[in-house]
């Protein structure tokens, strides 16, 4: 059964998405997940794009999800976590982070007709160590070809750890953030805390590419605009309602 992040007008331009409908819809969920049942189904799995909070809260109000496997919010998430569902029944909640660092692996062990054991574990994806498919290493070196120079062209020397692992002050977002105020001559500076990215240790180059991959949203049009202390205070506490 999957799942699509319930507040994408709110997390994104709503003109961008003008014709789609969103929301926590517990009813149609259960839906899908008693007709699963109905057919058959000895285990539901949820691929969630809701982030890691909305999937705890949505499986404490709908029955029969054995585990949700979500994303979003990028989280690292070691052992799943369990929470109770409104019959009385468990539902494991996991995340694998982002960027390929880890493949979330779970192996159920279901025993006339239910699960009677689990595990699971983050696997470590070190993609060095992986041989690359031949066809596709060709694809996207001859794609890759044009813009190598321009990719590899170093802008500076990184002094510190420059990461963005968390909501709030991430390393990676205070740059962005000082050069958005710099350039556009800003006094304030607001930039998504999406926690995405390789980060990048002190003393190593900080490419263009690297740059690129902190910077290329969906939507990366910047605006210069004057607010009152009142709609930055409305702004901030909208963002804090959305994610806590």
């Amino acid at each position: 059964i999957g799942q699509a992040f319930p507040y994408t007008p709110i997390a994104n331009p709503r003109y961008m998405i003008p014709d789609w409908s969103y929301g926590i819809r517990d009813d149609s969920m259960q839906k899908w997940v008693d007709e699963a049942r109905a057919k058959g189904a000895k285990v539901v799995v949820v691929l969630s794009h809701n982030g890691i909070n909305v999937d705890l809260k949505i499986t404490s109000q709908i029955n029969n999800i054995n585990t949700i496997f979500g994303s979003h919010t990028h989280n690292g998430v070691f052992q799943p976590v369990p929470v109770k569902t409104p019959n009385g029944g468990t539902c494991l909640v996991t995340n694998a982070g982002s960027n390929g660092k880890f493949l979330g692996v779970m192996d159920f062990n279901v025993k006339n007709g239910r699960i009677v054991g689990w595990k699971y574990r983050l696997m470590p994806v070190f993609s060095n160590f992986l041989p690359a498919d031949a066809r596709m290493e060709a694809l996207i070196n001859k794609i890759r070809a044009p813009y190598e120079a321009k990719l590899g062209e170093v802008l500076a020397v990184n002094e510190e750890t420059l990461y963005r692992r968390g909501n709030f002050n991430g390393t990676w977002d205070e740059v962005i953030c000082a050069a958005l105020m710099e350039v556009r001559g800003a006094d304030a500076a607001f930039s998504p805390g999406v926690r995405w990215g390789t980060s990048i240790l002190p003393g190593k180059p900080i490419t263009y590419e690297q740059m690129m991959d902190q910077i290329t949203l969906t939507y990366p049009a910047t605006t210069l605009n004057e607010f009152t202390g009142a709609q930055i205070k409305e702004i901030m506490e909208d963002v804090c309602n959305n994610i806590f």
